[in-house]
């Protein structure tokens, strides 16, 4: 079905597991189970609501087909499907066929869509289905299609979005980035120039509320320039959690050079976004050997201390880490611990993460995780 929205958006639409939707197995999802109360359906598939569609589409797919479709649903459309075919009494074969016809009309318009804007799949489907019906679905596409203009930038090659991005404003790049996934946005900041760089970086942890005026002009420009037609409403993104995450998958010499950037403009701004960029938890993500180099470096209290408000997973990773006696001793002052504070579980764990920075730092350690940096054994 791809990223695109659904083809029986004309509301939302959801599926969750309680009808027995996700079991393994072949065949068709049952509807209803005997004496279960069902909803009969409507003779015409014009009157029938998106989650009904939905849930018609599921059954004809059988469970296995289904439930890799629900994993791609958020919570609330997988209830509302779900409730549908739990309601659902047997469809006739007539309607069902007009539901997997209209769905694939509609998953092949947006795929044209995607690929050359509304216009080009406009001329495809009337070639393929005739005037008539190719304007039925897209009326369709047009009104329920839920792609904005920067959600199509994920489909376009990184280094053409790199290169569209160098010759925007640093602002109007910013914003752009702030709508992508956190590692094509780290693959854009790495292709570009050092001082563009953190300049792009600042502007996006600097982002305060944007007018929908000016989220509709970069729209307008997104299409202008890469083709795409598509528009809706968007959401405001930006900030230090953001500029965080995406500095968090950035190659490490990237990553260094941007913060030692940013804090010529702004030591606080640039430490703000440092402490986000790696939490405690995080430790379970390094290295062994790294992992061992921090462990010889950490007060054994402060690392109980920070242990008993971690992740079972991180503990179970230093407890791997270290000797059987230390093991052993880490355990017993754990558990002698008790009730502590949170504030001083936090204390103790920033401590621990400061030590691992300073070690960073001397190229003693890695804590990045990002997975195009170079190793030379």
């Amino acid at each position: 079905m791809g990223s695109s929205a659904s083809p029986f958006a004309d509301e939302p639409m959801t599926p969750t597991d309680p009808s027995g939707v996700g079991g393994k197995g072949g065949g068709a999802m049952s509807p209803s189970p005997e004496g279960a109360p069902g909803t009969s359906l409507p003779d015409d598939p014009e009157d029938l609501t998106g989650a009904q569609k939905a849930a018609t589409l599921l059954i004809a797919l059988g469970v296995e087909t289904a439930s890799d479709v629900l994993k791609h649903l958020n919570d609330k459309e997988v209830e509302k499907v779900s409730v549908e075919v739990a309601r659902m009494r047997n469809a006739p074969s007539e309607l069902v066929e007009e539901v997997l016809l209209e769905y694939r009309d509609v998953a092949r318009a947006q795929d044209y869509v995607t690929k050359g804007g509304v216009e080009y799949a406009r001329e495809v489907l009337n070639e393929a289905l005739g005037n008539r019906r190719a304007e039925e679905v897209m009326m369709r596409v047009e009104a329920a299609m839920e792609v904005s203009a920067f959600h199509l930038l994920q489909t376009v090659e990184t280094d053409q979005l790199t290169g569209f991005l160098r010759r925007e404003h640093p602002q109007t790049a910013a914003l752009i980035l702030a709508h992508l996934n956190p590692r094509k946005a780290a693959e854009i900041i790495s292709g570009l120039e050092e001082e563009l760089q953190s300049e792009i970086m600042y502007r996006l942890a600097t982002i305060g509320n944007t007018s929908p005026e000016m989220i509709n002009d970069i729209e307008e420009v997104i299409r202008n320039q890469l083709g795409s037609v598509i528009g809706a409403e968007t959401s405001v993104m930006g900030g230090i959690e953001q500029a965080a995450e995406i500095l968090n998958t950035t190659s490490r010499s990237s990553e260094k050079n941007i913060l030692d950037n940013l804090r010529d403009r702004s030591e606080e701004l640039a430490s703000d976004i440092k402490n986000l960029m790696f939490v405690f938890d995080d430790l379970t993500k390094i290295r062994a050997d790294d992992l061992q180099k921090l462990l010889m470096e950490v007060d054994q209290e402060d690392l109980a201390l920070g242990l008993k408000g971690a992740s079972d997973g991180l503990q179970d990773k230093v407890m791997r880490n270290v000797s059987d006696r230390v093991a052993e001793a880490l355990d017993e002052e754990i558990e002698l611990l008790g009730r502590v504070r949170v504030s001083d579980v936090e204390e103790a764990q920033n401590r621990i993460l400061e030590i691992a920075q300073e070690l960073e730092e001397k190229d003693e350690i890695a804590l990045s995780s990002a997975s195009e940096e170079a190793v030379i054994e």
